[in-house]
């Protein structure tokens, strides 16, 4: 009995050290200097029915709990000094109250669970309901009663990277309201205006867009390798060791010897030899037209130099003071002179024209502006807006737009001669830095999907466009590991002038391009094909694309039992000298907008030229013909920049761009 009993009490000790040691090795300090990503601040929304990763960095080793509505997870810091926890879904709700504990306790309030959707694009995404150069339609009043608490903004700073970055740079979430939806992008406002209204949940919208930019730049490196044509710059620009601070010196240094370049380019070739700058040129033969406009619209479909010139008369009690000179948009680059003395010159076509002209160059009376406009593709001119256009004292003004004489300049300027434009070599549009800087660090926030608008700047590549923008929506659905997650987009408005016969034309190439990405799951397009601007770029009626954008994550995200989409081409068949079309989303039935016959509609023979044609609808179907075709093969509607098209059906949602045939368009090849 006596060994019995040792052995036991020896057992026993054993036991005992054991699960002290286990305890001693389970025990773990608080986590020291957490740092939380900015998407954790408070008035946060957070995806409901999704589990919930919650992350940020602190230094390695200690433990991080983090609790939200009565349930808790927790984590090691890892040796990177990367934590993250994954809290159970929660359902539509808050306020809140999120509490990351460690060292230090850090409690987010304010927090609402709902729907969560990333905003991303180029210059039409970024544009503001009310601030800067964007303003949609009615903006006071929209800003006036932007009184939504339920919506929370979160605006990601425009910034680059030449690597995936974990670190984002934001000021955090607001509550939407008229103090705070100003300077928000106007698409994802009624985006979201509209979601919230239908769903009656709190929705969370995070901007992330830059003007300008190009697809690729919004896309992953690794995924850009995959292409041919980025292969070698991605690598560069991954290898790039320089810092932001290296980076930004050299971009400003670039973009301050742009002008000079571009000037340079001018001189050399022959540009100013005409004297058309100098104050006492003879312009009476030179032509009129009324600005602003872009001249395309005026006929002249030219990509080179024209030439502007306008006398105004200045009155006696403006005598000694100096003048503000406003062109407004123009439309790429200028250089601009008063009384035959240069005074400004610009060369970004998103930034209104503004010169100071000393009183010392001023005379009492007459006086000669001379503006030379350079064009290197698309449209061109000096664009306005009207109210824009003037010279101006501090208290009165001048208006400017009306006649001013012009004449085009007789040299031809070679666009491959021009120098590289600065933000080619250091900016927003080099392939992966945007992806690096402004969506990799929003990974792997809960989401429930993405609206995007962008394509304008990749117009003239729509081709390449075709597998660019497909890839990128797999690229993003990879990198979030959220599956296939809704992403809808906007199909480029109509713009630039009208033409008079059917053409090639880049425009329509991009959205025939767009429309491709269809063939993705959990994809929808909003066309906007009638709510466009011939002569901005950037129209003002955001309030009709929110709403088609929200109508598709209505119907296929949310299950409502909506109208969602406009006519979309499915076939057409041949019957003698007519060809008959097919669609999807007729809704209720097909209709020519305001009563009128259907326009539109171009067909071609075997000769592959289009001509405009004659169309009806005869029940789900339309009928196209032309009696000079007697053997019709191919169909093309609304196949233009900006199309004079009135297909629709009775949701009045207009039908989207098509093209019966698969023909090489301009842009194939282009890269």
């Amino acid at each position: 009995m006596h060994k019995i009993k040792v052995i036991l009490v020896k057992s026993f000790s054993v036991f005992f050290m054991i699960a002290v040691l286990s305890a001693c090795q389970t025990s773990t300090e608080p986590a020291k200097n957490i740092v939380l990503n900015p998407l954790f601040s408070n008035n946060m929304v957070l995806q409901q029915k999704q589990n919930i990763p919650i992350w940020g960095k602190a230094e390695p080793g200690g433990e991080v709990i983090v609790k939200l509505n009565q349930q808790q997870g927790k984590t090691i810091v890892d040796d990177d000094g990367n934590w993250k926890v994954s809290l159970s879904p929660v359902l539509a709700g808050g306020p809140y109250k999120l509490e990351i504990n460690g060292e230090k306790t850090h409690t987010v309030t304010n927090v609402m669970v709902g729907e969560v959707w990333v905003c991303s694009g180029q210059s039409n995404m970024e544009m503001a309901v009310s601030a800067g150069w964007g303003k949609v339609i009615n903006d006071k009043e929209e800003v006036a009663s932007a009184n939504y608490p339920n919506i929370r903004l979160f605006q990601v700073e425009k910034i680059m990277a030449n690597t995936p970055q974990n670190k984002l740079k934001s000021n955090g979430w607001t509550v939407c309201s008229p103090k705070t939806i100003s300077n928000f992008s106007a698409v994802a406002y009624f985006y979201g205006r509209y979601l919230q209204q239908e769903l009656n949940v709190p929705v969370g919208l995070i901007q992330t867009a830059w003007g300008g930019t190009v697809v690729e730049a919004w896309m992953s490196g690794k995924r850009l390798k995959e292409f041919s044509e980025f292969k070698d710059i991605v690598a560069y620009i991954g290898n790039d060791k320089n810092t932001e601070e290296e980076k930004l010196l050299l971009a400003k240094k670039k973009l301050n010897e742009w002008p000079d370049k571009i000037e340079k380019t001018l001189k050399s070739e022959g540009t100013f030899d005409h004297g058309y700058q100098n104050a006492d040129h003879n312009i009476k033969d030179w032509k009129l037209m009324k600005l602003p406009t872009v001249w395309e619209d005026q006929g002249l479909n030219i990509d080179g130099v024209v030439w502007f010139s306008k006398e105004i008369n200045i009155p006696s009690n403006w005598k000694g003071k100096d003048l503000i000179l406003s062109l407004g948009g123009i439309n790429d680059y200028d250089i601009t002179w008063f009384n035959g003395e240069k005074v400004g010159r610009g060369v970004d076509v998103a930034i209104q024209r503004v010169y100071n002209i000393p009183a010392s160059k001023v005379n009492i009376g007459k006086n000669r502006i001379t503006v030379q406009v350079l064009d290197i593709g698309n449209v061109g001119g000096l664009y306005g807006p009207g109210k824009n256009m003037k010279i101006s004292t501090d208290d009165n003004s001048i208006t400017l737009a009306g006649n001013w004489k012009y004449k085009i300049d007789p040299i031809k300027i070679d666009v491959s001669k021009l120098p590289e434009k600065p933000d080619q070599n250091s900016g927003a549009n080099r392939p992966s830095v945007l992806y690096n800087a402004m969506i990799h660090p929003l990974l792997p926030y809960a989401i429930k999907g993405a609206i995007w608008y962008q394509g304008e700047s990749n117009a003239e590549r729509a081709y390449q466009y075709r597998d660019l923008f497909s890839t990128m929506i797999k690229d993003w659905r990879n990198e979030w590991g959220q599956g296939d997650f809704p992403f809808y987009f906007v199909q480029l408005a109509n713009f630039k002038k009208i033409d008079s016969q059917p053409m090639e034309d880049s425009w329509a190439e991009l959205r025939e391009a767009q429309n491709m990405a269809l063939r993705l799951p959990n994809t929808g397009v909003a066309v906007t094909i009638d709510i466009g601007n011939a002569i901005d770029i950037h129209p003002k009626n955001k309030q009709d694309v929110g709403k088609r954008l929200a109508l598709n994550a209505l119907a296929k995200t949310y299950h409502k039992d909506i109208t969602y989409s406009g006519p979309m081409y499915r076939s057409m068949k041949v019957e003698g000298n007519k060809i008959i079309i097919d669609f999807n989303h007729i809704d209720a039935g097909l209709k020519a907008k305001g009563d009128k016959e259907l326009q539109g509609f171009a067909i071609a023979g075997k000769d592959r030229k289009f001509i405009w044609a004659k169309a009806k609808i005869e029940g789900d179907k339309i009928i196209v013909w032309n009696s000079k075709i007697k053997d019709p093969v191919a169909v093309r509607y609304a196949w233009a920049s900006n199309p004079v098209c009135n297909l629709y059906n009775e949701a009045d949602l207009p039908a989207s761009p098509f093209r019966t045939d698969d023909w090489k368009g301009k842009t194939y090849g282009n890269k």
